[in-house]
């Protein structure tokens, strides 16, 4: 059996990672129980959450312990088996980690896969996973899209913001997208089909409010909030009677103390709603999501871009990039 290559977390970061924080160790292969299944995963997902697993502090995952490896969702192919219904040369995706082979067993979230029925096996970390399930479910039914709402995305560029701003077109939504730089915002509106958008490198708050306010002069019905920070602060001030607004994320405070939230009190002024999202309320009806979303797909209504970086041994600055803002689309490591 190979020997298996695992990323691990060796220390909590303080603030943004450094590699001092990992170790890519090589151990033995894990022996199979009855019941269980050894995955060799071929692809990872790379998502900033992942960042908040590292602190010592539990959210809505317990930490990752240290000296164990990195935790992501992963799809691979069953190296063998001791498991019913698991066979050896099965595609499967679940929650697992990042290292060559994962344990799995019978009655978890490891769920069987197709690759025959989409364009490449990535598209399960994408637009058919939890990426393209939190786009799908965290728009239409925590934001409550009507025909004719004004939407601001933030962190627009990114793999969920973007498929949000193209599901806003399709429910007749007139998108805003904020991203960083140039090359970014005309992606926005040139690939994606927002209406217009906005960069925010160098800008302050008041700026931001400003250029908001521009783009969307009758007000902003819903916010999609990615990023949080003085670009949430900046979108608050230009809701509209009513407005909802849907927490996704808040990848600028992941690495810092975070700053909290000042102008909450337009909340109040504009009698609107703000709600936290997370896509694990809605597992049982990923079936129903990826069905649509595949059909869009498929009428060309929505375009899927993935990075895929390759190797184990760069996952460290392949993780980065998603706080320098320097990936296109979702960002997959190829392990395999």
């Amino acid at each position: 059996m190979p020997q298996n290559r695992r990323f691990l977390l060796q220390r909590r970061p303080d603030g943004e990672p450094v590699p001092e924080d990992f170790e890519l160790v090589t151990e033995a292969t894990p022996e199979l129980a009855d019941g269980q299944f050894l995955i060799r995963n071929h692809y990872a997902s790379l998502d900033p959450a992942i960042r908040g697993w590292m602190d010592a502090e539990g959210n809505y995952m317990p930490p990752i312990p240290l000296g164990d490896p990195v935790r992501a969702s992963t799809i691979g192919v069953v190296e063998e088996s001791r498991a019913e219904g698991f066979e050896k040369g099965q595609w499967v995706m679940g929650l697992h980690a990042l290292e060559d082979f994962s344990l799995s067993q019978a009655g978890g979230f490891t769920q069987p896969i197709d690759p025959s029925l989409v364009p490449s096996v990535t598209n399960y970390l994408s637009i058919f996973g939890a990426v393209g399930m939190t786009a799908y479910f965290g728009f239409l039914e925590v934001c409550e899209p009507k025909e004719g709402d004004t939407v601001l995305v933030t962190g627009a560029a990114g793999a969920v913001g973007s498929l949000v701003g193209q599901l806003a077109k399709i429910k007749g939504c007139r998108a805003i997208g904020i991203a960083g730089g140039p090359e970014k915002c005309a992606k926005l509106t040139e690939k994606y089909g927002f209406d217009t958008a906005i960069d925010y490198k160098g800008k302050s708050e008041a700026d931001l409010t400003r250029e908001i306010a521009a783009a969307a002069p009758d007000g902003v019905d819903v916010i999609f909030e990615n990023v949080g920070g003085i670009i949430l602060d900046a979108g608050l001030m230009n809701l509209n009677l009513h407005a909802r607004v849907g927490l996704c994320g808040m990848i600028s405070e992941y690495n810092t103390e975070p700053r909290g939230v000042r102008n909450l009190w337009q909340l109040i002024v504009k009698r609107a709603q703000i709600r936290g999202l997370l896509v694990a309320d809605y597992v049982e009806r990923f079936g129903e999501g990826a069905a649509q979303m595949g059909q869009w797909a498929a009428e060309g209504r929505l375009v899927i871009e993935e990075q895929v970086d390759e190797g184990l041994e760069n996952t460290y600055a392949s993780f980065m990039r998603l706080f320098a803002g320097t990936n296109q689309g979702k960002m997959i490591l190829k392990i395999a």
